[in-house]
């Protein structure tokens, strides 16, 4: 059934009866729900469910089979994204700090040069996500959880309505998963951020979102964590068939 979102908070990306697949091959079949704004919300499935699919149709970087994907005028422009490995070569001497302020100077028109507001912005999500004393340091130095951070600060330095994370986690220790959850709930929670994180950390997820959206057999279940992500359902829901 479709979500039955709140009327007091706005809807900023709907799906209604969506496809997404590859050379017409369908891989998610009639995808109905909404993502409403202060959510946090975790995407699950099965590894070659599709998760992969459906992050790329909702964000609008493939086009729907069939159906439609309507965002709310306000995140144009304004998608935060936290890629889940960093394709940056670490014998490029990248400070923290330059691969921050590539999220605004990225967006920039060809003729307009970085001025001091972006510098002061970038120090201000640097520092957001506890990284202001390491933007000397070259990326390639940081830990698997300080690049995730950096990266956070990346997305954040854009304003974004909504931030959306491709495995945050993975790789990481398991002190360093729990740091980026902990930090994650507290961007929900206090700046009011969007959050839409795909993640395979269940049992973590379940604690930490307040919604969770799964997919299993080409199609999309939409429910609270604490009920949908429950370990007595969640083995048959990712099961194969």
């Amino acid at each position: 059934m479709p979500d039955q979102p709140d009327t007091q908070r706005s809807t900023l990306i709907s799906l209604d009866r969506a496809s997404f697949g590859y050379q017409g091959q369908v891989v998610i079949r009639d995808a109905t729900l909404d993502i409403v704004r202060g959510e946090f919300i975790g995407l699950v499935g099965a590894n070659g469910s599709g998760k992969s699919t459906l992050f790329k149709g909702m964000l609008g970087l493939i086009p729907p089979l069939s159906g439609c994907v309507v965002h709310a005028p306000e995140i144009s422009r304004r998608i935060g994204y936290v890629p889940q490995r960093d394709q940056l070569d670490g014998i490029y001497p990248l400070t923290a700090f330059d691969v921050a302020r590539m999220g605004p100077v990225g967006v920039l028109p060809w003729f307009r040069f970085p001025g001091p507001q972006i510098t002061r912005k970038v120090m201000e999500c640097l520092e957001k996500v506890g990284m202001e004393g390491y933007r000397a340091r070259t990326f390639a130095e940081l830990s698997g959880g300080q690049r995730q951070r950096v990266l956070i600060a990346r997305a954040l330095a854009l304003d974004p309505q909504i931030l959306v994370l491709d495995e945050p986690t993975a790789g990481i220790d398991p002190v360093a998963e729990e740091s980026i959850l902990a930090l994650l709930s507290e961007l929900n929670q206090e700046s009011s951020i969007t959050i839409l994180m795909v993640s395979h950390q269940i049992q973590s997820l379940r604690h930490r979102v307040r919604r969770a959206i799964l997919i299993k057999d080409h199609g999309v279940l939409s429910g609270p964590a604490e009920e949908l992500l429950h370990p007595d359902r969640i083995i048959d829901l990712l099961s194969v068939s």
